[in-house]
């Protein structure tokens, strides 16, 4: 719990009774990068893969009682440091909320549990475009890494892949 001035900001994980809540914080994160219609999750299918499957935790964040952010993240592996990371898929803080702490602070607790798990490494990608979440990165200590792209094979081209000869 942290006190924010005359506000609380709470960060707990997620429970399976949170699907609608993080499924609205990711519509919500998707709007604010331009990428709505990429969004195609459904609670049916967060609850599986967040509270069935286990391949990714939620951490949700609180201002007084009301849902303001969340950070979704996994175990990666890296084989250079022969240990564990973390892969930070999304940290979103909604935008009136914003400049409070709320997303270091989301931030902070996913570092906590790195060390506490005894990860190597957190890492995260960001868009070119959005200058705030770079600067906001950098400003904790974060850089970005040069000489690598990320790319992504998904949808069509994923399964087209899958099933080649």
């Amino acid at each position: 719990m942290i006190k924010l001035r005359d506000s609380i900001f709470v960060i707990r994980p997620a429970t399976p009774q949170d699907v609608p809540v993080i499924l609205q914080l990711i519509r919500d994160l998707a709007d604010y990068e331009k990428l709505s219609q990429e969004v195609c999750a459904t609670e049916s299918l967060l609850h599986q893969a967040l509270f069935e499957q286990y391949s990714a935790e939620v951490l949700l964040g609180f201002m007084d009682h009301q849902p303001v952010g969340m950070a979704v993240f996994f175990h990666s592996c890296s084989t250079f440091l022969g240990r564990h990371g973390i892969y930070l898929e999304d940290l979103y803080v909604r935008p009136e909320f914003r400049g409070k702490g709320l997303g270091t602070s989301l931030l902070k607790e996913i570092a906590r549990l790195a060390v506490e798990r005894k990860c190597g490494r957190i890492e995260w990608a960001v868009l070119n475009w959005n200058t705030s979440a770079i600067e906001f990165y950098e400003n904790l200590g974060a850089s970005p890494l040069s000489g690598w792209t990320t790319y992504r094979l998904t949808g069509n081209a994923l399964e087209k892949f899958a099933l080649s000869d």
